[in-house]
């Protein structure tokens, strides 16, 4: 019996012990929170801020806060985001910038987005910054601005917009020096195409009385190209070039003296075989023979040669 009531008290003290360290443990607890509740009571930042009047719908205006606490900088946790604030004004790009100092700030740009109908008074919205590195934040107080409307309400309710004032005239561009340069450059265009065929008409007669294909291509143009006298006027231009009377048989020197005609050699060989037939065997035309033609690569070659 004794060893039951001790065994029973034992457990009554020590229920008792456990409920008094919770209880302890509890207070503990709330007393941590209260700490933790005071540390992040918000620190008042050094904040400067735009100007409190003079703006009108579409104006970007910027708030500047110090990134610094006592003497230790200020990370913030993350920056503020881009959002439309109550019904005035809209949140636009925030970055941080390093002053001349070393000083950091923190630029936050607002714009104004309504137009009220008169004169009137907005603030700019308190807000905080969270720390990065502790619970500490800073607190950024209210601002109030002065806007305006770009257009007072009298001046609709007087039936125009008579205090605007009128659009500009555009400037009228002098035409007279654009036209004035147009015409000289026209000119100049004449000019260096006349020059240019009258150069091409001069070097063409250049090769008609110097070069012996040239000059045989202008002979062979006024006659009838299966005539002896246009065979012999191209006769007459293998001789100029070769410096001597050319046949069949001696063609090899003309290809020695002139190798720019060696592409042309197994025409101007068949020419010269019809022609032999022509001339000293039954006179036959030959079909496969173009006088024209050959003579006209000739000069071509000739004409290339020279240059």
């Amino acid at each position: 019996m004794n060893r039951r009531m001790s065994r029973s008290i034992f457990g009554s003290l020590a229920i008792t012990v456990l409920l008094a360290a919770f209880s302890v443990a509890q207070a503990s607890s709330a007393e941590s929170t209260k700490t933790s509740d005071a540390a992040v009571e918000p620190v008042q930042a050094v904040v400067q801020q735009p100007r409190s009047f003079g703006y009108v719908l579409g104006d970007v205006f910027t708030q500047r806060v110090l990134l610094q606490l006592g003497d230790a900088p200020f990370e913030p946790a993350t920056l503020p985001r881009t959002q439309r604030v109550g019904l005035w004004l809209e949140r636009r790009a925030s970055r941080i910038e390093s002053a001349a100092d070393g000083q950091r700030w923190l630029n936050v740009e607002y714009q104004l987005i309504n137009a009220p109908h008169s004169l009137t008074t907005i603030s700019l919205p308190p807000w905080e910054l969270a720390s990065k590195q502790s619970k500490v934040k800073l607190a950024i107080p209210e601002w109030p601005i002065s806007v305006s409307a770009l257009t007072p309400r009298s001046a609709f309710d007087a039936g125009g917009l008579g205090e605007l004032r009128p659009d500009r005239q555009a400037a009228v561009i002098a035409s007279a020096p654009i036209r004035r340069q147009l015409l000289l450059w026209a000119i100049a265009l004449v000019v260096t195409l006349a020059a240019w065929l009258a150069w091409t008409k001069w070097r063409d007669r250049l090769s008609a009385s110097n070069q012996p294909f040239g000059r045989a291509w202008h002979e062979i143009q006024h006659l009838d190209a299966e005539t002896l006298q246009a065979w012999q006027a191209l006769h007459r231009a293998f001789d100029r070039t070769a410096g001597r009377v050319m046949h069949a048989q001696t063609l090899p020197a003309l290809f020695e003296r002139a190798p720019h005609l060696q592409p042309l050699r197994a025409q101007i060989e068949r020419f010269f075989a019809a022609s032999s037939e022509r001339f000293f065997g039954s006179g036959a035309p030959d079909a496969e023979v173009s006088i024209r033609s050959l003579c006209d690569e000739l000069r071509r070659l000739e004409r290339r040669h020279e240059r």
